[in-house]
């Protein structure tokens, strides 16, 4: 680490005001934070001594992300090779291999394109590199199906961080987030990319792994996409070639679905480090699983004539981008409620709203992604009435003392 120390420390000055490379200071000073720890302080006014800024929670969070990526990858090969009646006579690395060369384009992309703005942008207003995206970057490529196409990812990443993040002022100054409306815009500009059977698995073998045809009855339907279309009051689940899943196959995460949403014991090993390093909020995750899980149950015994209102609720909490968007993008600290009774409100609201659009909506049967997208524009609003409501208790306190 000093060797790359004093090769930053050589270089530096060329990329300084005056340099001959001072053009791209803003760029050199992004690689260089993200490196080392900056060891500058403010001169006046007060300030905070700590070696944890936001690239290295960034960091963190990406660290987080690790087990549901890369489960996402093992599934991605896992339903490839099962729809073609192959999956015993596999091996795991073959089934790893295969989904890492699934996923890691959509990832390339997804950087290439999201970093190429903020770059652009910082270097436009000569400015530092904002770090938001090492989160973001990694976010969208896993809740989004297998096969979307790369050119459809990339024009939702530069939608969602022109319009979503660098119109707002860039990192931190962002109202919703940056990876849901990327996916919102695909999910309302190229809805056939974004539902349906056929997108959620990989069939084919370009990469050269994996031979044979799709057997008769595949069908690539997410557990939740099933349950909407279902007739009658309640639905069976199904895998690639037709046989019954049960919640132990959408616990472990061996379902049809986004890349890193399938899993809820990786999503769970990610929730475990962020709660751990306090970087996530616990009153909002735990608020969002128990409203959730409530008004599922209550949806259960109000006895509709609805597949997905019969649904038990713990497959609600497993199946889906529940866990995932309650873990990972509901306790985005930027778009989420800051106040302390205000992150009660917030997550009840979202698991509460979660439910009742899968209920109420069969044409759209995921709705954790919409819920969290109302509640980043009602975040503001129950924050302003949280300390309203504080600051009318201290006045009153105020005026029987005296």
């Amino acid at each position: 680490m000093n060797a790359l120390r004093n090769l930053l420390d050589k270089i530096k000055p060329t990329f300084s005001e005056g340099g001959k490379l001072s053009m791209f200071r803003s760029v050199f000073d992004g690689f260089e934070t993200f490196l080392f720890v900056p060891n500058s302080t403010s001169k006046s006014g007060a300030h905070i001594h700590d070696a944890v800024d936001s690239k290295r929670i960034m960091i963190m969070v990406v660290i987080a992300l690790m087990p549901a990526l890369l489960f996402g990858m093992y599934n991605v090969g896992y339903q490839h090779y099962l729809s073609i009646g192959q999956h015993e006579v596999t091996s795991f690395f073959e089934i790893f291999f295969y989904g890492l060369l699934a996923v890691l384009p959509k990832i390339i992309v997804t950087y290439l394109v999201g970093l190429g703005i903020e770059f652009t942008v910082a270097q436009f207003k000569g400015e530092e590199i904002h770090e938001g995206f090492l989160v973001t970057g990694i976010i969208l490529p896993m809740i989004v199906p297998v096969d979307c196409p790369l050119w459809i990812l990339a024009l939702a990443t530069a939608f969602a961080v022109i319009f979503a993040k660098e119109i707002f002022g860039g990192t931190g100054m962002n109202i919703f987030n940056v990876a849901l409306i990327a996916r919102a815009f695909l999910f309302f500009a190229y809805p056939s990319k974004m539902s349906g059977d056929s997108v959620w698995i990989r069939t084919d073998s370009t990469f050269g792994i994996g031979e044979g045809a799709v057997v008769d009855g595949f069908t690539g339907a997410t557990p939740l996409g099933q349950v909407a279309v279902s007739t009658g009051s309640e639905a069976q689940i199904t895998d690639a070639l037709g046989n019954a899943s049960s919640i132990w196959d959408a616990v472990i995460g061996l379902v049809p679905g986004s890349i890193g949403e399938t899993s809820v014991i990786a999503i769970a090993l990610g929730a475990i480090l962020l709660l751990v390093t306090r970087i996530a909020s616990w009153k909002v995750m735990l608020s969002i699983f128990a409203s959730g899980a409530l008004t599922a149950f209550l949806f259960n015994i109000a006895g509709l004539d609805n597949p997905v209102a019969n649904l038990p609720w713990y497959y609600h909490l497993s199946l889906g981008g529940f866990a995932f968007g309650a873990v990972f993008m509901a306790t985005d600290p930027v778009t989420s409620a800051r106040t302390e009774t205000g992150k009660w409100i917030y997550g009840i609201l979202i698991g509460f709203m979660a439910i009742v659009i899968r209920v109420l909506n069969p044409g759209y049967p995921e709705g954790m992604m919409l819920a969290i997208l109302l509640m980043n524009g009602l975040a503001p609003a129950i924050d302003y009435f949280v300390v309203q409501r504080n600051v009318s208790m201290r006045a009153k306190r105020a005026k029987i003392q005296k």
